[in-house]
């Protein structure tokens, strides 16, 4: 059972609209009588209000969201993917571009009727059993969905973050909190050893003035990035690195970051399901992707609870084994450490073994990687190909797809021109590995997703996902809870899997561990 959700109108698909006085009541009672596939807009239009409101729901489908994943699928990528802009594809209207909105203003659109999101609906539905393999994207469109309500509900209960802790971390590193415009103190030190060891004032911040500065000392650098200051010996080198790293903390998850991305003991950040192409979520900010480990101190579960801390086991080579059906492969990803398996396979070390499974994947071409990669091709002959085949479409402007549809960019224009002139061959080479790339990472990140749907329905209440990046998760519950919370997350994977794979050889290992801290998690 499908229902529509556009401004304050419910309509049950197929039956007739209505505008309850309580929007947040009606759905709670429709959710509680009837558990519908709610339909609206985008999730973050509708959602976040409603959980305001006390009010979660089991399941939707995202128009804008799917709308994205069917253009790419039909070599549309980057067109307007709003419900707004499929509705004007569907009546040869005008089609606006994807342009936020600010509600309320003089120019703000009316929002889109719900019996207009309804012609949407059905449209989508229908090109997505026009497919060759409905059955695989429907699923990508379910997950993709669910991602969409976990993206808003872990922004809304936000992820335990101790201010008090934080405050003192950042004292220990960077001195006392400044005041506006100056330095805090350590970094003021480290950028007063920087200019005494040029001899003169040097902006730290600045990659001119170094730049500068360092060829002022007979040091030419192309730019200041760490790897390049290492290789350099000046008395500058080791108070810059100091600096820099301590100054990209202040600037990315210093006090002011605190104060804008963290109330009530929560760190709210805005997730974008679908920001990267290759579906992996990405933020529109607080860098919730980027934690560094220092500030992994700072997320402490609350009194009486705890964090389940999950991540998955070498994803990306147990997916493309699952894609390859591969029997070596598979046989070797039944095990927990993947790469100690190939290494027993190679007759080789563990670390041979990974480049040469992420050559494979990457398209690695240095150091021994094409040596290695030439046992790979002979022991494990179909994942190898696999990944080839991907590569060589890609070389061939061709477009690809993940498991269960996601579909790769098309090459620009750009990219069709360069390819015909005489640096054309580097080109191709840097496509194919984007695609060859490309339908691993899309489809670990599906089997990601479907985790997620999947444990989000198993966790009992009160317990709350407040993470999730690429193929780890954390749970926060009472202490009470933990051990159901962690047979959920194995449960999680091994239904994610058989919703991918069906029945397949290839274990996915989703090792939980309940601590008070999520630094004490790895």
């Amino acid at each position: 059972m499908h229902v529509v959700v556009a401004g304050e109108t419910i309509l049950p698909v197929g039956g007739s609209p209505r505008r309850p006085g309580d929007l947040a009541g009606a759905v709670l009672d429709l959710e509680r009588a009837e558990r519908p596939r709610w339909v609206w807009a985008e999730t973050g239009e509708v959602y976040p209000a409603l959980l305001g409101a006390g009010v979660r729901v089991s399941r939707c489908h995202d128009l804008a969201l799917t709308e994205s994943l069917l253009l790419a699928h039909e070599g549309r990528y980057g067109e307007p993917r709003s419900a707004r802009a499929a509705h004007a594809r569907l009546h040869g209207l005008p089609v606006p571009d994807d342009e936020p909105s600010v509600p309320g203003t003089l120019f703000a659109p009316e929002p889109l009727s719900a019996e207009a999101v309804a012609e949407v609906l059905a449209d989508q539905l229908r090109r997505v059993e026009a497919l060759p393999a409905p059955g695989r994207f429907r699923l990508l469109v379910a997950a993709e969905s669910a991602g969409a309500l976990v993206a808003a509900e872990m922004g809304h209960d936000g992820m335990p973050w101790r201010e008090d802790v934080h405050d003192a971390l950042l004292t220990d590193l960077l001195g006392p909190r400044p005041v506006h415009g100056m330095r805090p103190a350590k970094l003021q030190a480290l950028a007063d050893e920087v200019a005494a060891a040029f001899g003169h004032q040097v902006n730290p911040d600045s990659v001119q003035q170094l730049v500068k500065a360092f060829k002022g000392a007979g040091v030419a650098l192309k730019s200041t990035r760490s790897w390049e200051l290492k290789r350099v010996e000046h008395p500058a080198v080791a108070p810059l690195l100091a600096y820099k790293e301590l100054a990209r903390l202040y600037s990315f998850h210093g006090w002011v970051w605190a104060d804008q991305w963290v109330r009530g003991g929560r760190f709210r950040p805005e997730y974008v399901v679908g920001g990267v192409v290759s579906g992996r979520w990405a933020t529109s900010g607080g860098g919730a992707l980027q934690i560094p480990k220092v500030m992994r101190k700072v997320v402490l579960a609350d009194p009486g609870s705890t964090l389940i801390v999950a991540d998955a086991a070498q994803l990306e080579p147990r997916v493309l084994a699952a894609m390859a059906g591969d029997v070596g492969l598979a046989r070797a990803a039944g095990e927990i450490d993947l790469y100690s398996a190939l290494a027993r396979s190679f007759g080789g070390q563990r670390d041979h073994a990974k480049i040469a499974m992420l050559s494979a994947m990457y398209g690695g071409t240095s150091g021994d990687a094409p040596k290695l990669l030439a046992v790979m091709r002979q022991r494990f002959p179909r994942a190898y190909q696999f990944v080839e085949d991907a590569a060589k479409a890609g070389e061939e402007g061709r477009l690809v797809r993940s498991w269960l549809g996601r579909t790769s960019p098309p090459p620009s224009a750009g990219w069709r021109e360069q390819v015909s002139g005489p640096e054309g061959g580097r080109a191709a080479r840097d496509r194919g590995r984007f695609t060859r790339n490309f339908v691993v990472q899309a489809t670990a990140a599906e089997w990601a997703l479907s985790l997620l749907a999947v444990l989000r329905g198993l966790l009992p209440d009160p317990a709350r996902l407040v993470f999730f990046q690429h193929d780890e998760v954390m749970v926060h519950c009472p202490l009470d809870q933990a051990e159901e919370v962690i047979a959920a997350v194995g449960a999680a994977a091994a239904e994610a899997t058989r919703l991918l794979f069906g029945s397949t050889p290839v274990r996915f290992p989703m090792e939980a561990v309940a601590v008070d801290c999520y630094a004490d998690a790895k």
